[in-house]
């Protein structure tokens, strides 16, 4: 099923757009990684048809835009009914984020992105995680930004310098990582202080949407909830500014050891 959700991906950098139903087409037919398709709404006609259904198969979220908004998006272009963003640089696969902990002798250190839409936050995320020594970051592909040109130009390039990987489901995710043996830590309001938690050893710390926080499905599956106390009239902070905090003091304990 088609999502509805109309984005305003206009500040987006148009060269992370295809544009145009045979070059979709032949994109779709490749292995380069693919955040969305957004799809003119009501058109169904011909190619587009099995464009839609190829998207589907592979699991691309597929998203119906006005015809004037994805005017809008691919800023005028002769679309033809749809358009598709791709990755700014390629996905890692999870193995990537263990052999790179394994490779510095480190447990490793993971950070979980649940639902962050906004480029700018998620890419200033991505350098936190890359300055505080994290072996990788994991997002969803569903309500989440994709690694556009925006985010990799606000990660000051760090999206080139850590594996960052793309899940469908995040809660299954998790389960995973718990099999593997690594401890969630999801930062959310009202948990406790981050500096009165242990944080040794191998560790995912899971960071939610900037309005609706991290979703119920992932707290559930969370081992802990930390927080970052909060003295002023301003009760919370950008989402790249807490994963500091927290992330350092995950990065100082670990060396401490």
């Amino acid at each position: 099923m088609l999502a509805g959700a109309i984005v305003d991906e206009s500040s987006e950098k148009r060269e992370n757009l295809i544009v145009g139903r045979n070059a979709v087409l032949e994109l779709l037919k490749s292995d380069r990684d693919i955040d969305k398709l957004y799809v003119k709404r009501g058109e169904r006609t011909g190619s587009l048809r099995v464009i839609v259904a190829k998207a589907i198969e592979r699991r691309i979220p597929v998203i119906e835009v006005e015809g004037a908004k994805l005017d809008k998006i691919t800023g005028g272009a002769n679309h033809q009914g749809v358009a598709a963003s791709a990755a700014a640089v390629g996905y890692s696969d999870l193995e990537d984020i263990f052999s790179r902990a394994n490779s510095r002798g480190e447990k490793p250190l993971i950070v979980i992105v649940d639902g962050i839409e906004d480029p700018r936050n998620l890419g200033a995320l991505i350098r936190c995680a890359e300055g505080a020594g994290a072996h990788g970051v994991i997002i969803g592909k569903r309500h989440a930004v994709g690694l556009t040109s925006v985010v990799g130009k606000a990660s000051a390039g760090a999206i080139e310098h850590i594996p960052i990987v793309k899940f469908t489901n995040i809660a299954q995710t998790i389960d995973e990582l718990k099999k593997r043996g690594v401890w969630i830590f999801a930062a959310e309001a009202g948990g406790t202080p981050y500096y009165k938690v242990d944080m040794r050893g191998a560790a995912a710390f899971v960071f939610g949407s900037e309005g609706e926080g991290i979703s119920r499905l992932v707290l559930e599956r969370s081992d802990f909830q930390v927080s970052i106390p909060m003295y002023g009239v301003v009760t919370s902070l950008n989402v790249s500014a807490a994963a500091a905090v927290i992330l350092c003091e995950a990065a100082r304990q670990n060396r401490d050891m």
